[in-house]
């Protein structure tokens, strides 16, 4: 047993709903009705009744939300735990998460600030999906993490927003698309969407483009911003990217056009993570660094 299947069927009770426990968890509803179905016959009882478009807890399911939801719990604190107790100079170390597709530059030069002002820390960096930032973030493996927002504001975390910043598509010149002062996201629709992922997140990252921002069309996928450059300049597809502070310059073979829906740019919300509980001094100060050079 999974506990990621445990957290799809709380979600699911949560909700109400697998669409929206399904949108909530960027998965399918087939996806996570699936997962709750393997779960049921893991356990070899049923858990869900379901009735048309809607659905009922058996005993058995009500038993088992009620535990899943504590031990869900549990596991994130024991993680949380595990690792504080595991370095003893927590105080003197930030470890920062940012998105696999962000190529704006004030991160570089918030990092280089705050380390002239804080030199006695230990910086640690890594990238990940929207995703696997949130788990990283959730679980205690990093300490604040630069993302997109998907989901509502929790009290749990300070979230400190950043800027609301335009959707940008980054086409070859070889493109017709690339004439353009700017392009409509429908005219997107016959030119496949570059996405920025890992291999385990490809298709939560299709479904929150897809059905969320309404990008149509197929599907191609990059490891890194470089590798999804190298796609755009041979003309495979287009790569959104949005103006989270400065971006580079495009390159003598791209162009970067705003992504325009009935005539209005397409926006999207960034912000600065991190739990409350967990909060000190260096990362409120290297928000505060970021935020200043983003604005």
């Amino acid at each position: 047993m999974l506990l990621r299947q445990m957290r799809y069927f709380v979600a699911v009770v949560d909700c109400g709903s697998f669409t929206e426990a399904a949108a909530q968890c960027y998965i399918s509803q087939s996806a996570i009705s699936q997962q709750v179905h393997a779960l049921e016959k893991e356990l070899g009882v049923e858990l869900i009744h379901r009735e048309n478009r809607r659905f009922t807890l058996t005993p058995a399911g009500e038993y088992f939300y009620a535990h899943s939801r504590a031990i869900l719990e549990q596991a994130e604190g024991l993680v949380r735990e595990t690792r504080r107790l595991g370095s003893e100079d927590r105080e003197l170390r930030l470890r920062i998460g940012y998105l696999r597709g962000y190529s704006g530059l004030e991160l570089h030069q918030a990092l280089a600030e705050f380390s002239q002002q804080y030199p006695e820390v230990s910086i640690s960096i890594v990238h990940g999906t929207h995703e696997e930032l949130y788990d990283l973030l959730r679980s205690g493996g990093v300490d604040l993490i630069l993302n997109d927002q998907r989901r509502a504001f929790s009290d749990a975390y300070v979230n400190l927003e950043l800027t609301r910043c335009g959707c940008y598509a980054e086409l070859s010149l070889h493109n017709p698309l690339s004439m353009q002062e700017q392009v409509e996201l429908a005219d997107l629709r016959w030119t496949p969407c570059i996405l920025i992922s890992s291999r385990e997140q490809q298709n939560a990252e299709q479904e929150y483009y897809q059905n969320t921002l309404g990008f149509g069309g197929s599907y191609l996928f990059a490891d890194s911003l470089e590798e999804g450059r190298l796609l755009v300049i041979s003309n495979r597809g287009f790569l959104p990217v949005e103006s989270v502070g400065t971006l580079p310059p495009e390159g003598p073979s791209i162009r970067r056009l705003p992504i325009v829906q009935n005539g209005k740019q397409i926006l999207r919300n960034y912000c600065v993570f991190w739990r409350k509980e967990q909060a000190n001094r260096y990362m409120e100060e290297f928000a505060a660094i970021l935020r200043k050079l983003i604005l």
